[in-house]
């Protein structure tokens, strides 16, 4: 891809698998899972019982306690997330100001304020309505909140394309590094959909898992057995930075952004489209624009829902993508099968894990693959438990309700 490089220099993780990086880190190489019953509402009367909450997240730790009743669980995580990204990254107030933003993607914004100040104007009228609920409740604030916490005085950008606005987020704020409109940018993507509304609603299409007895075997992407996805909250933010500006500083990058591929089915409202040709054209642009053979990819952190359409189309593209030969020894896992689906943020823990396998050279599993469904055959399964093996080269995948197709592609530093 022309213009400037792009490495990874910080992440920041408020997930179902812990508060911090390295938290995260462990709990996925030891394949451990994030789901149980839902404990953030009453969810006797919902079909899906389930979800992957977040635990032990304080924000009162990230940010003055006055602040936090001024912003939904959504805008919260973001926020510590960020902080967290660039503490990591090691970036003083300096070095960040107008030479930095932020793409900050979510699926729904602030699901709990919006309910409850529906709820309030039902319940009491439009006079006592709060004058926290538009700016507690739309989707951009989080980035807002972002970049007022951190004074961030860049360009400041929301994308909203279902679960793949992690993902587009990532491309977009790499872009802007690029292209030298600014040095450094932090993205990825935070949600908090464990709420009547958005669990019912999710139900009704059919989407999630009703594995109630059983949440922690729940999540199985491309097992036989898997009855739908398990809803995820949480934020992860990554730290992207002109290279040059980053070697000069001295800051020891996780790894480079090299490519990133978009692309839309134009099919359905929910499903995939079963020719693959929208998803198999996000993955071979996000390896054009990195300079990257099919060949060259050692491993593909699968968008892996646990849906039975969804899995064995995305299987179906990754072959396509990578052909056949190719495919059948690259290492594929899907990581919601522990974090669950976190919607429009599940690109930024993708995107964080997949950095963190370049890093250390180990490659999350999928947990609860038992039976592979032989729809989902045909590529290297990373089953149960983590592995080492080198990963020079990564596409991590990201596709939406709507047909919306993001594929970003990253690399050792060193290539």
């Amino acid at each position: 891809m022309s213009g400037r490089r792009v490495v990874v220099t910080g992440i920041g993780m408020v997930t179902p698998l812990g508060v911090g990086v390295e938290e995260n880190w462990r709990a996925a190489c030891e394949g451990r899972s994030g789901a149980g019953p839902i404990t953030r509402f009453d969810a006797s009367d919902h079909a899906c019982q389930i979800a992957c909450e977040v635990a032990d997240f304080r924000p009162e730790e990230f940010m003055d306690r006055k602040a936090t009743r001024r912003m939904d669980r959504v805008q919260q995580m973001a926020v510590a997330a960020a902080r967290m990204a660039v503490a990591d990254a090691g970036l003083s107030d300096d070095e960040l100001g107008a030479w930095a933003g932020a793409t900050i993607a979510t699926g729904n914004g602030g699901n709990e304020s919006y309910e409850e100040n529906f709820r309030a104007l039902r319940e009491r009228g439009p006079g006592r309505m709060s004058p926290l609920a538009v700016p507690s409740a739309i989707p951009s604030m989080a980035a807002g909140q972002v970049s007022m916490h951190l004074g961030l005085g860049g360009p400041l950008g929301v994308p909203i394309t279902a679960c793949a606005s992690g993902t587009h987020a990532m491309g977009d704020a790499a872009e802007s590094v690029r292209s030298g409109e600014v040095r450094v940018m932090l993205a990825g993507g935070t949600e908090s959909g464990v709420t009547p509304f958005c669990m019912a609603a999710l139900d009704a299409t059919r989407a999630l898992s009703r594995r109630n007895d059983d949440p922690t075997a729940a999540s199985r992407p491309f097992d036989i057995d898997r009855d739908g996805f398990v809803a995820a909250e949480g934020a992860a933010i990554l730290v992207l930075e002109d290279a040059e500006v980053a070697a000069a500083r001295g800051a020891e990058p996780y790894c480079e952004l090299a490519g990133y591929g978009a692309s839309a089915d134009a099919y359905h409202l929910t499903e995939p489209d079963p020719s693959l040709r929208g998803q198999v054209a996000a993955m071979r642009e996000a390896m054009r624009t990195g300079g990257l053979d099919p060949e060259e990819i050692d491993y593909v952190n699968a968008h892996g829902t646990s849906t039975p359409t969804g899995d064995g189309v995305e299987v179906g593209a990754i072959r396509q993508a990578l052909g056949d030969a190719h495919a059948a020894r690259t290492a594929v896992s899907s990581t919601k099968s522990m974090h669950g689906h976190g919607m429009g943020a599940a690109g930024g823990f993708e995107a964080a894990l997949t950095a963190l396998a370049i890093r250390d050279g180990v490659i999350p599993p999928t947990i609860n693959l038992d039976r592979l469904d032989p729809d989902c055959a045909g590529v290297d399964h990373v089953v149960g438990t983590s592995r080492r093996a080198r990963v020079r080269a990564a596409l991590s995948n990201s596709f939406g309700f709507g047909g919306h197709n993001a594929v970003i592609a990253m690399t050792e530093v060193e290539r």
